[in-house]
């Protein structure tokens, strides 16, 4: 049984993640997400998905990058 770098709880299906050089230990996706997906610049959430990224600023969605005053950035693409 592991425990988890982020909570401290010992569980017996715990997996290990390794980003950048370093590997941790979690027992949900939960404490994963938490201690390792970027924040948005914007409205400071997690963000999970593919996001965007404007000169190393991280940023949730588009909407959230333009209202930074990001331009360019397009949540999809035109068809």
């Amino acid at each position: 049984m592991a425990t988890c770098d982020m909570c401290g709880n010992v569980y017996d299906k715990a997996f290990t993640v390794t980003m950048g050089g370093k590997t941790n230990t979690f027992d949900s996706f939960e404490c994963a997400i938490h201690m390792l997906a970027p924040t948005c610049a914007h409205c400071d959430c997690r963000i999970i998905g593919h996001g965007v990224e404007s000169e190393g600023t991280f940023f949730c969605c588009a909407h959230c990058a333009h209202v930074s005053g990001v331009l360019g950035v397009e949540d999809r693409a035109d068809e």
